[in-house]
């Protein structure tokens, strides 16, 4: 008898962007350009103009960031916290664009920053790493306490997706009650997802390098006494940049490890429970798709994909509109857990 569990096979959704904006590499910036900054704020001022800071004091005594904006009615359908990607931040446009169109459908939203992310260098001294997932699932219970009444759900891209997802496995036994959870783009493997920005298209490694220096000199400002990363400015890739970085910062023996500390495939999502969707691009340049199949296998993990979209893409038109907005709306408003409620936006 074989045991081994059955490979994940993806459901495909229909999302066909014009062709003049279907590369992946135009979908992936495109998402995150300043041509449509007016546009996404525009459409999230009501969501922006009722955002109030609350510092998320965990038990360990780590201090996180949200962003919070509640119905002014005082009427909602329920509270969705939602975590940006790495060197994001809660005004990222691809989290604005989406959490802008479900406040105004009547959601109460958390945009949670992660350790330093959006300014937040000073609130702990410890580095952040993508493996101090006990912060940002204490962070998610102390949020539910703060808001009892409320049904939760939770929205991650990119390695956001990756925290939410390991959140929504821990969170039977964190006493943390989420209606569903999506994760965009998920980082699946993150020694490939490191080894596909080395090895790509160059302004993704220098995008990201850019953003990850920049953040440790924000730190250094912040704890002058503690940090110095003057040695990082001869560093030009993200493998050397890792191995630094682990070898002096974290807990970790070597990179491997601290990479398979995060990694979402093999047994990591083994006996998940909260219903969960992942939706990803079979183009997206940063994330392989492969690793899709390796995902195992649960009654509560839904996988969609579509063809095109690129990472955390989904340009819909020339009006710079995002298909996932929509899409998401009816995910998170079903409220009927990510197989039933997904299978209705397939097109």
């Amino acid at each position: 008898m074989n045991d081994r569990p059955s490979l994940i096979v993806p459901r495909e959704l229909d999302f066909s962007p014009p062709r003049p904006i279907r590369s992946p590499h135009l979908q992936s910036v495109l998402a995150s350009s300043n041509l449509r900054r007016p546009l996404v704020r525009a459409r999230s001022a009501p969501m922006l103009e009722a955002s109030r800071p609350r510092i998320v004091h965990c038990p360990d005594g780590t201090r996180l960031e949200a962003l919070v904006s509640l119905q002014r009615s005082g009427r909602s359908r329920g509270l969705v916290v939602a975590i940006h990607g790495w060197h994001g931040c809660a005004d990222s446009l691809y989290l604005l664009s989406t959490t802008g169109r479900l406040f105004d459908a009547g959601f109460d939203i958390v945009r949670l920053h992660l350790r330093d992310h959006g300014g937040t260098h000073g609130l702990n001294e410890e580095l952040f790493h993508s493996c101090r997932i006990d912060e940002a699932v204490a962070a998610v219970a102390e949020l539910q306490r703060g808001f009892p009444d409320r049904r939760m759900g939770l929205l991650g891209f990119s390695l956001g997706g990756n925290f939410a997802l390991r959140i929504a496995r821990r969170a039977p036994e964190a006493g943390i009650d989420l209606s569903q959870v999506v994760a965009v783009c998920p980082v699946l493997e993150p020694g490939r997802t490191m080894d596909a920005l080395d090895a790509g298209w160059f302004g993704y490694r220098m995008t990201f390098m850019r953003n990850w220096r920049k953040s440790m000199l924000a730190k250094q400002a912040a704890f002058p006494e503690r940090y110095d990363f003057t040695a990082t400015r001869d560093i030009d890739t993200l493998a050397e940049m890792t191995d630094w970085f682990v070898e002096r910062h974290t807990p970790y023996p070597d990179s491997e490890a601290y990479l398979q500390g995060y990694t979402l495939t093999g047994d990591a999502l083994a006996g998940l429970t909260v219903p969960s969707l992942v939706l990803s691009a079979l183009d997206d340049p940063v994330i392989p798709a492969d690793g899709l199949q390796r995902l195992a296998p649960s009654p509560a993990l839904d996988v969609a994909v579509t063809r095109h979209g690129g990472h955390c893409g989904y340009v819909a038109d020339g009006r710079l509109r995002c298909w996932l907005d929509e899409v998401l709306l009816e995910q998170f408003a079903g409220g009927q857990g990510a197989r039933s409620n997904a299978a209705s936006v397939s097109g």
